[in-house]
């Protein structure tokens, strides 16, 4: 009985087609670098993106001083939980909800 390399030599193929592909693709990369005689014309829509992109990543998502306060009245034990104003913003979020499913 005769063993096959038919296992081995099709994954050395893949590999192989696989650096190959890899230096076709930097081929290409290094043509469209060495073509400087191309123009690229953004709209003034993507110039507001950018705009808006830089604006929101320079602003935090929270306040940190707010946190921290937060944090230090409850290792203090001074944190109150206002049940009243929970349970109407509760109730407000699921009227939300519920109006946006008709």
């Amino acid at each position: 009985m005769k063993i096959n390399d038919s296992i081995k030599n099709t994954a050395s193929t893949a590999v192989s087609s696989g650096a190959a592909g890899k230096a076709k693709a930097n081929e290409k990369t290094s043509g469209a670098q060495s073509n400087s005689g191309a123009k690229v014309t953004l709209s003034p829509l993507s110039s507001q993106l950018q705009a808006l992109q830089t604006q929101i990543s320079s602003s935090s998502a929270f306040d940190v001083n707010k946190v921290d306060a937060i944090k230090l009245a409850i290792a203090d034990g001074q944190f109150q939980v206002n049940s009243e104003k929970i349970a109407n913003e509760l109730i407000a979020s699921v009227k939300n909800m519920l109006q946006s499913r008709k």
